[in-house]
């Protein structure tokens, strides 16, 4: 059970059900995460739509849960100790949820450890460059006269391109036959280049083994269900 004086978010974000995993969300690539992986494990999940104002994500109830600002957060009543623990940063969210589940880590250790190394490609580069890459094409970046940093990050979202869709060659997931957090981090961000505005500079229709690997992510239930959840109010 989630005490309120523990989790104030809860206060701004009232549970309906407390004994069930709470998550505080909005439907972006990061987001998204959280949503498609509680869907895809079975996990019992309520969903609480956390806009990206600052009314919200730098509210103080939001703040005592992630102080960093940034969607999704979760809080699970039944943590791994026996006590409630909150947790943000999708990637330690998707780790966390497959260790609970005992899902979507792949069937050996070696798959575990490939799909981790994966989940910190997203992480560390496929992310933070898309993520660039939109602001210098999409937002305030693309009016600046420089065009140097829209040019820098187009370039790197080529190469990172590159590097998938030469691993994807053959394979069906990203570490071979199996679905894992992995596919699940990585897909979201992927499907973000069409809202970017960038597939057709970015080349999207020459990456085969990319566009069959996203419309297969694209076609699972949970994946539909995770996209849309929680709504955008």
């Amino acid at each position: 059970m989630i005490n309120p004086a523990s989790f104030p978010i809860s206060a701004k974000w009232p549970a309906k059900n407390p004994d069930v995993i709470q998550l505080y969300s909005f439907p972006t690539p990061n987001g998204v995460k959280a949503s498609i992986m509680l869907e895809e494990t079975g996990l019992p999940y309520e969903a609480h739509t956390v806009t990206l104002s600052d009314s919200d994500v730098k509210s103080t109830e939001f703040l005592s849960l992630n102080p960093n600002n940034k969607i999704p957060a979760i809080v699970d009543p039944h943590g791994p100790d026996g006590t409630p623990i909150g947790l943000f940063e999708s990637g330690a969210i998707l780790l966390y949820l497959a260790e609970k589940s005992g899902q979507l880590m792949g069937q050996t250790a070696t798959d575990k450890a490939k799909a981790t190394q994966w989940l910190m490609f997203q992480m560390g580069g496929l992310g933070p460059m898309l993520g660039q890459m939109g602001f210098f094409t999409k937002f305030t970046g693309s009016e600046w006269e420089d065009k140097r940093p829209q040019e820098r990050y187009i370039a790197e979202a080529k190469r990172l391109l590159a590097v998938l869709e030469g691993e994807l060659a053959g394979k069906e997931w990203i570490i071979g036959q199996h679905y894992t957090i992995a596919d699940i981090a990585i897909a979201p961000w992927l499907r973000a280049l069409e809202f970017y505005g960038v597939k057709d500079r970015l080349a999207w229709a020459y990456h085969p083994n990319l566009v069959a690997y996203v419309e297969r992510f694209e076609a699972r239930p949970a994946v539909q269900k995770g996209l849309i959840t929680p709504p955008r109010g």
